[in-house]
């Protein structure tokens, strides 16, 4: 393994790769000792407390406003700290949270079926590969249930049994039925009830909110965050905003891809600029794949459609059982289709994790058995929980998600299959944070799916809702005032406009902006994103290889001096000009990508979402190095065009032992 400040070998290979050097390992200094089931109370009774007098002197920056930033604003102006907050919609509510569709966990055992917490935090562990924190899951499980009670006093309103109770379903990687959801629009649903709280302090004068604006940089003083540099999307106006503590909750950066289910504007800039000021990005290649996404039509597409997991709970995913077989779905006999999940899997059948799900279906699709335009598509058919259900049932449970999928594709799926294949969906990596949920840079704090904290290599269906309402309601609250009553520091009101940390911030925005708009080139931003984004789908993908990830290390440093060489960005910088939005993002997206490229080629082992071809067992499931890659990778940017540095924080297991995961 390499040394402090050596040059990077991937294992299993003779030849350096000089792009990274190793340096001092990292630790989670914030989480207690003992037993994992005491420690979120532990550090809860530890920490420093803000008297409710002095909190009206400290403000806060909160960027991003689904459900992690929006539920984290409510909340800490409702202790009484000042809050400005930013999101670049017109308005909170259309947060991409609001795409979230099938549900949220949670250990209530209302079933009576075995869940608890404890099964909650083995089954997101072993989900996530082994490869997220003890301390952070378990915490997640215990507050759960919290996140339940709050959401429903709050009137979310969630899908009820007859008794009254409040319903379940199952969703992947578990045998329990611990998914709470309103139908196919529980992101929408949690957000609006996040939104109602955090509209309540706006109008009580403790929150600011800023519609229409981007972050575009973090100010650092005295080697602390400070505030924001931000663009208005209407006037253009570059401003400054100063803070106590800067809370990022703007999400992950699976646009990265181009195409994905994520919404058109969601970006990693806010993330990624944070990470040049200092802070540690951990496992950058651990990307979701989500197996039930409407195939793409053509390259007119600018974004992909997700279809809920919970549709798993009733349809069964299929193939013809012989290649090249195009016959229409009802003339295929039961005797000539294969459930290949059900084959498989027998236990979890098409239930299984999302990252299994999706490996299987590309799987059948390169064997030439995928359904639909060019054989990149499996079925999702529902006939059988029709016929056992009747179509009434199915609506009241399915309704809004089968009329979405005729919308799209001009197909009734209560008649012919759904046709679904995988699409990047979520991110599991983000920036380090520690148990507080605090960056390597003091002050600054990551929260929801802008950090990497407690999903591993893969995400279980239906918590990353409960992830973001867990930071946001519980954990961050709890843990910023530790940090402010430790580090009073300066008040804003004597930082001085003309601070150097502050110049220096807002002249890389502007420089960077102008630079954008003087490169008169013959290429489009999204003529560069497309490029990108086939280069990282084809080798940083469902399936990553050495020579695949070389090839893209070298491509992308040359497409990043294209881009900057050819670029041609229309208008002005003031008032609106998306194009400009549009290629401020790519520029990060260019850098960011040879950094997830990079960390795939390290991991020379495969686990959950990060499927290495040169790591797999004889039935093609992921092999795991628990000995030389059981460490969560945090990246440190040195300076542009070095190589970056690799710090390890090794995850040690007390409660969940790693093994081979089986869901068979």
């Amino acid at each position: 393994m390499p040394g402090k400040d050596t040059p990077g070998r991937p294992a299993g290979t003779g030849t350096p790769y000089h792009r990274y050097r190793t340096g001092e390992p990292l630790a989670d200094t914030k989480a207690p000792d003992g037993p994992v089931e005491e420690r979120w109370d532990r550090r809860r009774f530890e920490a420093r407390l803000v008297n409710p007098a002095n909190r009206r002197k400290h403000t806060v920056i909160v960027v991003g406003t689904g459900l992690a930033g929006a539920s984290a604003g409510a909340t800490l102006a409702e202790q009484g700290y000042r809050v400005v907050q930013f999101c670049y919609s017109d308005s909170p509510r259309r947060a991409h949270s609001i795409a979230a569709q099938g549900g949220i966990n949670a250990a209530k055992n209302y079933r009576n079926d075995g869940d608890s917490v404890r099964r909650l935090f083995y089954d997101t562990v072993k989900g996530g590969d082994f490869r997220a924190r003890e301390s952070n899951v378990h915490r997640l499980a215990e507050i759960s249930v919290q996140i339940i009670d709050q959401c429903v006093a709050q009137g979310v309103p969630f899908a009820r049994e007859y008794g009254g109770l409040l319903d379940t379903r199952s969703f992947g990687g578990v045998q329990v039925s611990r998914t709470f959801y309103a139908r196919g629009q529980t992101g929408q649903q949690l957000l609006l009830g996040a939104y109602q709280a955090l509209t309540r302090q706006i109008a009580a004068g403790q929150v600011e909110m800023h519609p229409r604006t981007e972050m575009l940089d973090l100010i650092v003083i005295d080697g602390r965050a400070r505030g924001i540099v931000a663009r208005n999307l209407l006037t253009g106006r570059i401003d400054t905003h100063l803070a106590d503590a800067v809370v990022l909750a703007t999400g992950g950066y699976g646009n990265v891809f181009r195409l994905s289910t994520n919404a058109r504007n969601s970006n990693a800039t806010a993330i990624w600029r944070a990470h040049r000021r200092g802070a540690y990005f951990a496992n950058p290649c651990f990307t979701q794949i989500h197996p039930t996404c409407i195939p793409r039509s053509g390259d007119h597409q600018s974004k992909l459609t997700l279809m809920s997991e919970s549709l798993r709970n009733d349809g069964r995913i299929w193939v013809p059982a012989r290649p090249g077989d195009r016959r229409p779905p009802a003339e295929i006999p039961e005797s000539e289709r294969d459930y290949y999940l059900e084959r498989r899997y027998p236990s979890f059948g098409n239930l299984v994790p999302r990252d299994i799900a999706s490996r299987a279906a590309k799987n059948v699709c390169d064997e030439g058995r995928g359904v639909g335009p060019g054989g990149q598509g499996v079925y999702l058919d529902f006939a059988d929980a029709i016929a056992r259900l009747g179509r009434r049932a199915v609506e009241e449970r399915y309704g809004n998600l089968f009329e979405m999928y005729e919308r799209i594709t001009a197909e009734d799926p209560y008649r012919v299959p759904m046709r679904i294949y995988p699409a990047i969906h979520y991110t599991m990596g983000g920036l380090w944070v520690d148990y507080d949920l605090q960056t390597t840079v003091p002050g600054l704090f990551a929260i929801g799916e802008a950090n990497f904290s407690d999903h591993g290599a893969n995400r279980l269906g239906a918590s990353a809702l409960m992830q973001g309402l867990a930071d946001g309601y519980f954990v961050l609250p709890a843990t910023l005032g530790d940090y402010l009553a430790r580090h009073p520091g300066p008040p804003v009101s004597d930082i001085p406009g003309h601070h150097p940390a502050i110049e220096e911030a807002v002249f890389d925005v502007t420089d960077r902006l102008y630079l954008l708009l003087s490169t008169s080139g013959d290429r489009t931003p999204d003529s560069f994103h497309r490029e990108l984004g086939a280069l990282l789908w084809d080798e940083c993908g469902m399936a990553r290889s050495e020579n695949g990830l070389r090839k893209a290390l070298d491509r992308i440093p040359e497409l990043r001096a294209e881009f900057w060489e050819r670029i041609r960005v229309p208008g002005e910088a003031g008032g609106v000009n998306q194009s400009l939005e549009q290629a401020n993002r790519i520029s990060d997206y260019l850098e960011l990508a040879e950094l997830m490229c990079l960390d795939a080629l390290h991991r020379t082992e495969s686990c959950g979402g990060h499927f290495r071809t040169e790591s797999q067992t004889e039935d093609g499931e992921a092999r795991r190095d628990d000995e030389a890659f059981g460490y969560a990778a945090a990246w440190e940017f040195t300076s542009p065009g070095a190589p970056p540095v690799l710090h390890r924080e090794q995850l040690t297991f007390t409660r969940v032992h790693p093994t081979q995961r089986s869901y068979a």
